[in-house]
């Protein structure tokens, strides 16, 4: 079961890191979506809330990526297992900030946002935050099982 679940974590973890490489290499595909929006100065429209740079892309796309290596690590995947306690605590920390993602900052992400309305808003709620609670409870699986 832990390998099952291990398995679909890093299919997804390097699935969003190969996301964020390619919107980092100019991709524009589902980048409008990527962003959580804010209403501009004229009130009507909504604009990005900030403009991602290509390097902190690539530097998210690596830390994602990093993440599926330490699950693989810890069930041995591609390697013999790492039952070391720190990479226990290590994915479990991920996980913790997996479920905080998902709350939000009660502002822009997460189920407790407050600015709505946008495209970035509607996929937070329906899909963004529900995976990084599904991926965190996962992470658990894997850290603890």
């Amino acid at each position: 079961m832990t390998l099952l679940v291990a398995q679909w974590i890093v299919g997804i973890f390097v699935l969003i890191s190969l996301i964020h490489i390619y919107w980092a290499l100019g991709g524009q595909v589902g980048s409008d979506a990527a962003v959580p929006q804010v209403p501009g100065k004229s009130g009507g429209e909504l604009i990005p809330a900030f403009k991602p740079s290509a390097f902190g892309t690539l530097l998210v796309a690596a830390g994602l990526a990093v993440i599926a290596v330490l699950v693989c690590l810890r069930v041995g995947l591609f390697a013999s297992v790492v039952s070391h306690w720190t990479l226990q605590w290590v994915i479990s920390a991920i996980a913790l900030l997996m479920f905080a993602r998902a709350i939000g900052d009660s502002n822009l992400v997460g189920f407790f946002k407050q600015v709505g309305g946008s495209k970035f808003a509607r996929l937070d709620t329906w899909a963004f935050s529900p995976l990084c609670v599904v991926l965190g409870f996962g992470l658990l699986v894997v850290a603890w099982g």
